[in-house]
């Protein structure tokens, strides 16, 4: 099929976007700054600046639509984005609706939520095509989660479905952002990884990360974690193996509840995947049932942030599929 679409990446500091050939993948990416601090009147002008631009670059056929991946709540018709986090001022808007009043009606309009995305992408064009089901776990600034059922986003009753960050795996644990006692996010977060990593290695003066870090252990980063593990620093490697053992706590309680046993790990931190993914799978056999264990995958998506771009397309050609059955000629 030649369907085109265009897939957007709504983040706090970088609006991303991309050309989609519905059977090939990319043919033009883009991005710019997002500049959130001046408001979303401004941010929509940069999107469909942007969306002209990508648009411009399309060959002879049509393009179908515009997919979009926002972080936060969406609602259930896929039109708007809900308080969205590191987007000042948003409240509730609706993409949909402020997009075609700068865009006009030629393009149909999708709103998703990025982690969802993110899981359609792998779906359809990563490391997710080879099982009709599975769960993504993205790992960043928190932790996102998608269930990708029969090579579809489950979204639930409302669109919230899959909030596997907020999971929680110690009822006396600490506090994610949403207040949320022991959620793996505060455990696996940058954030709280960090806070982790610098409580660790006050008393491990042997650690390079040290050295890495100033001598000040509070410019300390999961990157630092991971390129000191890479580079044979022990210290390190126990703190990312520790977060790989949690998130085998979560997943496991994940498989245990829906009966689906292949895992995709992407975001920015899933690069450590020779720690905390091997951790993974050696902790998430203690969390399962029995009968599952031997048939657990789990693999680190290695499209990076482009997966959200291609579900964000893909999104697209599913859901205008999905109309043309619902309203055929």
């Amino acid at each position: 099929m030649n369907q085109l679409a265009i897939g957007i990446d709504l983040g706090g500091t970088m609006i991303k976007a991309a050309l989609v050939r519905r059977d090939e993948g990319f043919v033009v990416e883009k991005a710019r700054d997002t500049e959130a601090v001046h408001g979303p009147d401004h941010v929509l002008d940069r999107i469909a600046d942007l969306i002209r631009s990508v648009a411009a670059e399309a060959p002879d056929a049509a393009i179908s639509g515009i997919g979009i991946g926002a972080p936060g709540a969406i609602n259930w018709e896929r039109t708007s984005v809900v308080q969205p986090p590191n987007l000042p001022g948003w409240g509730v808007v609706n993409l949909r609706e402020a997009l075609q009043a700068r865009l006009g009606d030629d393009f149909p309009v999708f709103v998703e939520n990025d982690a969802n995305l993110a899981g359609l992408g792998s779906a359809h064009y990563g490391r997710g095509r080879p099982y009709p089901s599975f769960i993504m776990v993205t790992l960043g600034t928190g932790v996102g989660g998608a269930i990708i059922y029969d090579r579809k986003i489950f979204r639930g009753t409302t669109g919230a479905a899959a909030e596997i960050g907020h999971m929680t795996i110690n009822f006396a644990g600490d506090i994610d952002r949403y207040g949320i006692a022991g959620s793996i996010e505060a455990y696996l977060g940058q954030k709280y990884l960090s806070r982790y990593g610098r409580h660790k290695l006050l008393t491990r003066h042997e650690s390079i990360i040290h050295q890495m870090a100033g001598q000040d252990l509070q410019n300390l980063t999961p990157l630092m974690l991971y390129e000191a593990a890479c580079s044979g620093d022990e210290p390190a490697r126990e703190i990312l193996r520790w977060a790989g053992h949690k998130l085998g706590v979560v997943l496991g309680a994940s498989i245990n509840l829906l009966d689906i046993r292949k895992v995709v790990v992407g975001g920015g931190l899933s690069a450590a995947g020779d720690f905390i993914i091997d951790a993974a799978r050696k902790s998430i056999r203690e969390y399962v049932i029995p009968d599952h264990r031997d048939e657990i995958e789990i693999v680190r998506e290695t499209l990076g942030n482009e997966a959200g771009m291609l579900g964000a397309a893909h999104l697209v050609f599913q859901s205008l599929d999905e109309e043309a059955v619902r309203s055929p000629a």
